[in-house]
């Protein structure tokens, strides 16, 4: 059975009345423990894509980015985003589901909020209603107001990143230290790293921004530290 068949599934019977804590329960082992991970991105993506009011096309397209959709498995996408739009479950059922699952694994906390990042912005305006959606998910996730400030600042562009922020080191520590902390970000968003993690073939691709970003961080604070 395919990647979407099984999120139908697992959709199909939340909206039919089982509750989301049986779904989640039952996707717990790997490698349903991926299936669980585009369920949450999916459902807290599409209540989220309706938090300023509207759910526009670019940001259906932006889902699409999250997760690479072959030809053939389309309808069956378009299945589960709209069953996750209708279904009776607040966002709070959602996120914290999430992350009783992998609270062992707030990397992955971390992966999922910045897929919701990408989806919020991609119409081009960060409304305030999406704000206040990612603040509270994040707070869910227990992901501290620096972390979330940080995520906000390399994803919002009226906000400048700041560089110690990205890596999440103080700006007082020495050179290599910082520069440790920067081969462990490094590591650890690696595509190897983050399947370990649980985390679909598809979202490995938010990886790649986010290495960016990283590494133009420690680009910045090597060349003000010269």
């Amino acid at each position: 059975m395919s990647l979407w068949a099984r999120i139908s599934d697992a959709l199909a019977a939340l909206t039919a009345g089982e509750s989301l804590t049986d779904i989640f329960d039952k996707l717990r082992a790997p490698p349903e423990r991926s299936v669980a991970f585009a369920i949450a991105v999916i459902g807290l993506g599409a209540k989220m894509a309706k938090a300023d009011g509207q759910v526009t096309r670019d940001e259906v397209t932006a889902f699409r980015e999250v997760f690479h959709i072959a030809a053939k498995d389309e309808a069956g996408a378009a299945k589960v985003f709209n069953l996750a739009r209708q279904d009776v479950a607040g966002f709070e059922e959602y996120a914290t589901r999430i992350h009783a699952m992998f609270a062992s694994q707030p990397e992955t906390l971390n992966d999922l909020i910045e897929g919701l990042f990408h989806i919020a912005m991609a119409d081009g305006f960060y409304h305030p209603n999406e704000d206040a959606f990612l603040e509270e998910v994040a707070h869910i996730f227990n992901i501290s107001d620096v972390d979330f400030r940080a995520l906000r600042a390399r994803f919002v562009p009226d906000a400048t990143p700041d560089p110690y922020s990205v890596i999440g080191v103080d700006p007082a520590l020495e050179l290599n230290d910082i520069r440790v902390a920067w081969r462990k970000l490094v590591r650890e968003n690696h595509p190897d790293a983050m399947m370990a993690r649980g985390v679909p073939e598809e979202a490995v691709r938010l990886a790649e921004k986010r290495m960016i970003d990283i590494n133009r961080a420690w680009e910045e604070i090597l060349s003000t530290r010269s």
